[in-house]
């Protein structure tokens, strides 16, 4: 008999979305200076959380943590390692948001194991399992990535080949990449909800690392301060450069 073949996923249908109010979040969010001694609802913070980690990410590997200073003598340790920025020492949350560069064979096999259908594609099983280990693993005796940056170039002579990432150096740029776009997420996510947010790359990252007691291959990315915007909060109005600098169409 003729093999059955089982109808592919199909995604549910899309929800109406009223683009207006997905404007007023983007242009409305700031970087807040100041906050005030408002917390945030615990559902709130973790629902924002959740759509932190619904954020596109690279093969799906998910290379990003967040920590939640909490306890006071953190938290006091934490604002001095910010340089004592008023963002820091206002916040009702402190988040410390992460990319790992080691976490992504791990990830690899959980994928995997997590699947939510009960067939795997066959591509899907082969890249996780072979393909993976290829595009993102170091060669033997290359922990420079040299010999395998030459291999995709000669591969590359031919055909459209991927030409990184190579070196550890590639890979925390790779890793940064996809939890910066989990970072924006929670930071949209807390202004939909009537918070709001403040980045912060000014921190002792030395000092940091002794707080949080982050793995070897952990990159801080920010420090997210969050909370109720305060009367005070904003510093300065926004500027931003002629957008004719930046889109380009060629």
């Amino acid at each position: 008999m003729p093999e059955i073949k089982k109808p592919r996923y199909q995604e549910p249908p899309l929800p109406e979305i009223d683009v207006e109010e997905f404007r007023k979040v983007v242009m409305t969010r700031r970087s807040v200076r100041r906050f005030t001694d408002e917390p945030i609802p615990e559902a709130v913070l973790q629902d924002c959380l959740d759509m932190a980690l619904l954020a596109p990410n690279s093969s799906n590997l998910q290379p990003w943590e967040f920590y939640l200073v909490r306890s006071p003598e953190k938290r006091a340790a934490m604002a001095k390692a910010c340089l004592n920025q008023n963002a820091a020492k206002t916040a009702a949350e402190l988040i410390v948001v992460v990319a790992r560069t080691a976490t992504w064979k791990r990830h690899s096999t959980e994928v995997l194991e997590h699947w939510p259908e009960e067939t795997i594609p066959r591509v899907v099983e082969e890249y996780y399992k072979k393909g993976a280990k290829v595009h993102y693993g170091r060669l033997p005796l290359d922990p420079m990535g040299k010999v395998k940056k030459f291999i995709r170039n000669v591969a590359g002579l031919s055909r459209p080949f991927p030409r990184w990432p190579n070196s550890q150096s590639d890979m925390e740029l790779w890793a940064c990449k996809s939890t910066s776009l989990a970072a924006e997420n929670l930071m949209l996510a807390l202004r939909a909800h009537g918070f709001d947010s403040c980045p912060m790359e000014g921190f002792d990252e030395k000092r940091l690392r002794r707080i949080v007691k982050l793995p070897s291959d952990a990159l801080v990315l920010m420090v997210v301060g969050a909370g109720r915007r305060a009367e005070n909060g904003i510093y300065h109005a926004q500027i931003r450069f002629n957008r004719d600098r930046f889109i380009h169409e060629i």
